[in-house]
């Protein structure tokens, strides 16, 4: 079941309550009987375990990608292209090897 929040409007008491969704909302403060209105809150609960975004396909080198000048690319491709990357990057010192790799005799 659901926990609620409410704040009193009159003395300000903060109090919390579990309840049905179903059932109707509080209107009147247990201490002073005014009214009071529903806080909203962020959810109380985590995903854990295997199966989730956060723990299968978020980038985990995400922090390190930021910190990396504009011009430099990663070594392990940018997009994730997978086998094109990976073809990519293995025709790319194979197109460029004739003239570096040639020995320099000046």
């Amino acid at each position: 079941m659901p926990l609620y929040e409410y704040e009193c409007d009159a003395c300000r008491h903060r109090f919390e309550i579990i309840q049905k969704i179903a059932d109707p909302p509080v209107e009147i403060c247990p201490r002073c009987g005014a009214p009071v209105h529903k806080l909203h809150s962020a959810p109380a609960f985590q995903f854990k375990g295997t199966g989730w975004y956060i723990t299968d396909y978020a980038r985990k080198d995400s922090a390190a990608a930021s910190e990396q000048p504009a011009g430099e690319k990663k070594a392990d491709g940018e997009a994730g292209g997978g086998e094109k990357a990976d073809a990519a990057q293995a025709a790319a010192p194979k197109s460029g090897a004739g003239s570096s790799a040639a020995p320099k005799d000046a």
